[in-house]
């Protein structure tokens, strides 16, 4: 709460269009895409407050919840999927946006509409500029009350940040999902892995079974300790679960995988011929991430087969909007853009770059200026011609700098004021068959898909 800022008693007219209502939020409320960590608030209490104001909408639907520093989006549009596919309605909650603000907010793939969004912050402006919450706040309880209102049967709930202190993280899932660990945001979450597993070990809730996707010395403990405490059965999907690519199609719209269950010959495990419309080879990581978490929601009483897994893997991008995962743009040349943002990120980019065929190698790259980059740009390969842009919000990083920043690291290139520039100026450069890699940001994908 903020009780410097008095009660308005009268806030204004009510907002007629989406364009004014989006105009609103976006002015008055911090939002941490655009200003960075001075948008965080440092606890719960208004989302609860908040929340409790609209009628706790949270307890109103089933849910699972999702957090790590990789692949979380990912897997959550995987999970809405799968469940969307055996016939269930079903929420999805995810942050940011590449395009337009109602990406966040799905029901069966298809976004919120705009006059619900009108009407949502019509009805609780009053609450708006009394709590003083953030944008993230308010796009929480935004999703929380459309889910509750459309009766659905599960929401897929991707957390924002962190975990423990995420605004998402007052609800009760019947599974909490744990992708993975690594650096990302150390000056909010922690300058270790244990720091920060901490921080996403947050969502792990009292008797709530616990999904982790990878173990790592440094943050299996973490996890085991917290599960332990709240008495949560926890798995490791990566010991689930071996997942192998099998082939790739050479129309690039598919992955050809083979998923086993992992056991002994004699134990019966199963063994899943599965095609994913996600291309990415860390896709391989999340998938076996998603197929124990539909697992704990068959304990649960989901009726999700085989046959709904396989339907749905195919079209995951059809069916809930999925895009900027190693997403391609066009052909000859072929331009691929990647959301990879961190250094764990960027290393997975860079091996699905190895596996495929070119010439020349163009990278246009920009990156937001409030975290530290060295680690990313010692990564990326010398050998490639550059085009360093700035994503077009105030966080963005000013091409200049970040071409000289780079030059450190031996990547040479030139810096432009866009990156529909940047982007063109690479399309000019290059022949039918070099490849063109746009990426370094969210947010300068969000400017090229």
């Amino acid at each position: 709460m903020s009780p410097s800022k008095p009660k308005s008693s009268q806030p204004g007219k009510p907002f007629k269009t989406y364009k004014d209502t989006l105009e609103y939020l976006y002015a008055r409320l911090p939002m941490f895409t655009r200003i960075g960590p001075a948008a965080l608030k440092a606890d719960l209490t208004n989302t609860i407050e908040l929340c409790k104001r609209i009628g706790d909408p949270q307890n109103h639907f089933k849910s699972i919840h999702i957090a790590g520093t990789n692949g979380k989006g990912s897997t959550s549009h995987m999970l809405a999927a799968i469940t969307q596919t055996a016939g269930y309605k079903t929420g999805l909650y995810t942050s940011p946006h590449l395009k337009d603000f109602r990406e966040r907010i799905r029901l069966n793939g298809e976004m919120v509409s705009e006059d619900f969004v009108v009407e949502f912050v019509n009805r609780q402006r009053n609450n708006i500029e009394e709590i003083d919450p953030s944008f993230f706040e308010v796009t929480v309880a935004l999703a929380f009350d459309y889910f509750a209102q459309q009766e659905v049967d599960i929401a897929v709930i991707e957390v924002g940040l962190g975990g423990r202190l995420d605004s998402t993280n007052i609800i009760s899932p019947l599974v909490s999902v744990i992708t993975n660990i690594g650096y990302d945001h150390m000056n909010i979450l922690g300058n270790t892995l244990t720091e920060i597993a901490s921080e996403k070990a947050g969502i792990i809730k009292p008797g709530v079974p616990v999904v982790v996707g990878e173990q790592h010395a440094e943050t299996t403990p973490v996890f085991v300790k917290k599960a332990g405490e709240s008495q949560s059965p926890m798995v490791f999907a990566c010991k689930e679960w071996n997942i192998a690519k099998s082939g790739f199609q050479q129309s690039n719209e598919y992955l050809s995988i083979l998923a086993e269950e992992a056991g002994t010959p004699l134990s019966g495990q199963k063994s899943l011929a599965l095609e994913l419309d996600l291309t990415g080879s860390y896709q391989l990581k999340n998938l076996a991430t998603v197929l124990s978490s539909v697992s704990e929601l068959r304990k649960a009483g989901f009726d999700i087969t085989d046959d709904h897994l396989i339907e749905a893997l195919k079209q995951v991008k059809n069916l809930t909007g999925l895009a900027g995962r190693w997403q391609i743009i066009s052909q000859k040349p072929l331009v691929i853009c990647d959301t990879g943002h961190n250094e764990d990120g960027i290393r997975e980019v860079l091996k699905n770059i190895q596996l495929q065929q070119y010439n020349n190698l163009h990278m246009v790259i920009g990156m937001v200026n409030d975290k530290d980059i060295h680690k990313i740009l010692q990564l990326l390969p010398k050998n490639a011609i550059y085009y360093f842009c700035s994503p077009d919000i105030p966080r963005g990083k000013l091409a200049t700098e970040l071409k000289d920043e780079a030059s450190a690291f031996g990547l040479t290139g030139n810096s432009f004021k866009s990156v529909s520039l940047a982007l063109q100026k690479a399309k000019e450069s290059a022949s039918d068959d070099d490849l063109i890699f746009v990426g370094g940001s969210t947010f300068v994908v969000a400017e090229v898909v």
